[in-house]
């Protein structure tokens, strides 16, 4: 009895020398899966953490107006909403026609019983202003 030599082709052999198979391809297929579900669980899970943590305070400021007084000061009224009971700190500035600013004040703002309140704060400028604002509000 004689048996004929088996001939492998080339690309069989060569899948097999570097161990692409049909298992490990499905075994990469299966990891690179769990890894994409996996990362978008974890970012579900953070994103539903950051809407309903419940811990986060809401916090507004509008612009009302201004009133130029003088040279060398403006007046800057503008409403701040926040939880009552809540300080607050405030950044408000003064610009020029060239949106330069040339007056700008730091206001600790007292806790309040009701939830939005109506501020003017004068400021001392270095030339004339020709606008009054908030720049930012936060929560100390």
């Amino acid at each position: 009895m004689t048996s004929t030599p088996r001939v492998t082709p080339p690309a069989a052999r060569l899948d097999a020398r570097y161990g692409r198979s049909p298992r490990g391809r499905r075994t990469r297929f299966v990891v690179g899966l769990s890894v994409a579900l996996a990362f978008v669980l974890v970012f579900a899970a953070w994103v539903v953490f950051a809407a309903f943590d419940g811990t986060s305070s809401q916090l507004e400021s509008a612009d009302v107006g201004y009133q130029v007084s003088s040279d060398r000061t403006v007046d800057v009224q503008y409403t701040v909403t926040a939880d009552a009971g809540r300080a607050v700190d405030c950044a408000v500035e003064a610009q020029n026609s060239g949106f330069a600013v040339v007056g700008w004040k730091i206001v600790h703002l007292p806790a309040s019983e009701r939830r939005s309140v109506t501020y003017t704060t004068s400021l001392a400028t270095s030339e004339r202003a020709v606008t009054g604002l908030i720049y930012r509000c936060w929560l100390p």
